[in-house]
């Protein structure tokens, strides 16, 4: 059943309030609440230098809750993340071993690899018809599987080259990390897919619900199966910008991504269910974790609180948001 009197109120309001989406305007509203609680807590959190170097952090988050965001608006789930991006981010570090040729394209190869992956997630998922949970938590123990395999079960000691760390902390505009300047061009890119193409119409379309899609015409398995690719590449470029970040890639470098990406994506007011979703609420909500990770740090939180902090969230905006459709 749906809520009367909350659709009357909002009708009340005025139209440019009314095509706010109630969860965007909750994250930027905790965005500003976190920026003055940090402030208590460390002096230069309101600092130029500070937020700067927070958008630089959550620009990994970023980039990689950009491809969890397709895979959602679908109506799946990718839980391969962890590994692709460690995957991304080994092999990006194994091709600098090559000589200056495999240190030009380590990020292509490292994203290579992603898609690769992402593409066994596609061909399970929308051919094989096997639920996303269980392909992409499969092909994430896989893809650990063979990355210490390579490795020898110790972290490896490929570092990683001069395009990679110039890629993640250089600055191609004075001022700016050419890491935030990865994570805007993504996401105009994906803004115009989602927004001016036909690809994305189908997106939405997928994930408001695929059999009427597919009677319409729309050729869904390829959809889907492009989605998995994109989102696997997307997570693999995450991994090369941080191996490059932290001049090295290690085992489990991925691991802390997977729910923090889920989280963003959710907080930013993507429906799990699919079909519903803004590339700006994404940003919203890895702003929001990216500050909130840092408020937590401050606070000396463990690791443990912190993924429980995300579980929470994740869970209460499911409350407030995920049953929408099903309660219009």
């Amino acid at each position: 059943m749906s809520n009367p009197s909350g659709h009357t109120a909002r009708q009340k309001l005025p139209v440019w309030m009314q095509r706010i989406d109630p969860a965007i305007a909750t994250s930027f509203f905790c965005i500003l609440l976190i920026l003055l609680l940090g402030s208590f807590f460390a002096p230069n959190f309101l600092s130029p230098a500070y937020i700067v170097q927070q958008l630089k952090v959550g620009a990994f988050l970023g980039i990689a809750a950009s491809g969890v965001m397709l895979v959602i608006l679908l109506g799946h789930i990718d839980l391969s993340i962890p590994w692709v991006l460690t995957a991304g981010a080994m092999m990006g570090c194994a091709a600098a071993g090559f000589g200056p040729v495999g240190a030009a394209l380590a990020v292509p190869a490292g994203v290579l690899v992603g898609a690769g992956f992402g593409l066994i997630n596609g061909i399970g998922v929308a051919y094989l018809r096997i639920p996303a949970m269980i392909v992409t938590l499969s092909t994430n123990v896989v893809a650990q599987g063979l990355m210490v395999i390579y490795s020898g079960g110790f972290s490896p000691q490929d570092a990683a080259p001069a395009s990679m760390r110039w890629l993640a902390t250089g600055f191609l505009v004075p001022g700016l990390p050419n890491a935030i300047l990865v994570w805007a061009l993504v996401g105009v890119a994906l803004v115009f897919l989602l927004t001016r193409t036909a690809y994305g119409r189908f997106i939405y379309a997928i994930g408001n619900r695929e059999s009427a899609a597919y009677l319409s015409g729309v050729s869904t398995r390829r959809v889907v199966l492009f989605t998995f690719v994109l989102a696997g590449a997307l997570s693999a470029l995450a991994g090369t910008l941080l191996a490059g970040y932290a001049s090295k890639a290690a085992q489990a470098m991925g691991d802390t991504y997977l729910l923090p990406s889920i989280a963003a994506v959710v907080l930013g007011g993507t429906s799990i269910l699919g079909g519903k979703g803004s590339y700006i609420g994404t940003v919203a909500g890895v702003i929001l974790i990216t500050l909130l990770q840092s408020i937590l740090s401050v606070m000396q939180m463990p690791e443990a609180g912190r993924q429980m902090t995300y579980g929470l969230v994740i869970l209460g905006m499911l409350l407030l948001y995920g049953r929408d459709r099903k309660s219009a």
